[in-house]
């Protein structure tokens, strides 16, 4: 079970997604929402509740989500960073491992075009999910990709063996 997460302070995507190869399996996907006016340190602890009660109810394997950029707004990007850092910690306080991918990871893994645009996202999200509808609102469709993203990462992790680097190798 793997929670896909879409951080945001005014909006926050959740998708739960099971993985059984080769089916992913949608089980719960929404948003967590704030509202405008609200005190920001007020915002921050409704993600921060909301998340742990999530993380609670579904006892996911793993957290995803998207690592954050740096675009234009350098004050958006503060509070989204905020916002990120009470997810983070809902996940560590619940001993939840954390993992972090690429815009370019996640269109990777999604449609196998890591330059595709949104519609093509939503629209491959829908289909590997068989869903009839693209989530609503973006949020919640990009959190469910991030969550089909490790889905597909983690099953290439166990596929490759771990090689041990040539200077753990003891010599006999």
């Amino acid at each position: 079970m793997i929670l896909g997460v879409d951080p945001g302070y005014a909006l926050v995507g959740f998708g739960f997604v099971r993985y059984e190869p080769p089916r992913f399996i949608p089980v719960e996907y929404g948003s967590i929402v704030t509202q405008a006016g609200t005190p920001f340190e007020q915002r921050l602890e409704i993600i921060f509740r909301r998340t742990t009660e999530l993380i609670e109810k579904r006892k996911p394997d793993a957290l995803s989500v998207e690592r954050l950029y740096y675009a234009n707004n350098a004050k958006t990007v503060i509070g989204v960073a905020e916002a990120r850092g009470v997810i983070l910690l809902a996940a560590q306080l619940k001993g939840v491992p954390v993992y972090e991918y690429t815009p370019l990871q996640v269109k990777q893994a999604v449609t196998g075009y890591g330059q595709a645009i949104k519609l093509q996202m939503q629209e491959m999200t829908r289909r590997l999910l068989c869903l009839k509808e693209i989530p609503k609102p973006d949020d919640t469709a990009d959190a469910l990709a991030i969550a089909i993203c490790h889905a597909q990462n983690c099953t290439v992790r166990r596929r490759i063996p771990v090689i041990p680097h040539a200077k753990d190798i003891k010599k006999k």
